[in-house]
């Protein structure tokens, strides 16, 4: 099992999360640290501060050396995928090949309503979700002296020049969030490397990994070649062994990875006595 972070860019401040990202990056332990993509605070007041998701991973880029970088998940509504294609591509370059790119549906209706953002029928949004993961992954993955054809209903490309290339070949890695089992599981079956579920518990994980098995086995994918995550809870006073306790729950589930998904006001306190818990579960 290994270990990421997540520092939620809401309600909070630059240099706080500054400090808790450059805290993990110099523990060894921890091998990823996500954000989210919104605009406004989540699940609690609207008014309150939020910082742009895929701009804190540029700056974040230049600020760490070592940790992965990912936002937890890009909301394809937000910008064409393949807007999204060259900055993925931009950031991997200038993190020296350290991005996984986050992907999801979209959801937050309130925040689009606010802001002029279309959010298509839960159909339609799937659809162009299907299309604009496709489309990423072949802008991403296209060859020197390639251009890119597409020609979906509602993403079309055009022989599409795509450079320069990431530093990732044939592409970064492709995080999916979501549990939908009928078209979520079969989007990351088709093209995902990482699934972040929210799930109530590992009985509710191990029935949608059934699930995503069946979809691989329906497109000829091998499942060990798809990592699984749930993120676990910390807040700034966190007891280190009680949080080891319940991520050592979920490595006997079955699952891959741990998202520490940290509490507001964030702090790299707690980054270090974690890690002194969680070592033997990632041994």
């Amino acid at each position: 099992m290994r270990f990421d972070i997540k520092t939620a860019p809401m309600n909070t401040t630059w240099k706080a999360m500054l400090d808790v990202w450059q805290e993990a990056d110099r523990i060894p332990l921890y091998d990823t640290a996500w954000n989210f993509d919104h605009f406004e605070p989540i699940f609690s007041d609207r008014s309150g501060p939020c910082l742009e998701g895929w701009t804190m991973l540029a700056a974040m880029a230049g600020l760490t050396s070592r940790i992965r970088l990912g936002c937890q998940v890009t909301g394809m509504p937000y910008r064409h995928p393949a807007v999204l294609a060259n900055m993925a591509a931009t950031i991997d370059i200038a993190s020296g090949g350290r991005l996984v790119i986050g992907l999801g549906a979209g959801w937050n209706a309130d925040e689009c309503t606010a802001l002029g953002i279309e959010l298509p029928p839960l159909k339609e949004r799937f659809d162009r979700f299907d299309e604009g993961v496709e489309a990423i992954v072949r802008l991403l993955s296209s060859g020197d002296g390639e251009q890119v054809n597409y020609d979906g209903r509602h993403v079309q490309l055009r022989d599409a020049w795509f450079e320069p290339k990431s530093v990732q070949r044939p592409h970064p890695p492709i995080a999916i969030g979501g549990s939908g089992e009928k078209r979520t599981l079969r989007t990351v079956a088709r093209f995902a490397q990482h699934r972040n579920a929210i799930v109530p518990d590992a009985d509710h994980w191990r029935a949608k990994r059934d699930v995503l098995h069946r979809h691989c086995a329906d497109v000829g994918r091998d499942p060990s070649e798809i990592e699984c995550s749930v993120n676990v809870w910390v807040t700034p006073d966190a007891d280190p062994g009680a949080v080891a306790a319940s991520c050592a729950t979920w490595k006997d589930a079955g699952l891959d990875v741990i998202v520490l998904y940290m509490a507001t006001p964030h702090s790299p306190a707690i980054l270090g006595p974690l890690a002194d818990e969680l070592a033997s579960l990632a041994s």
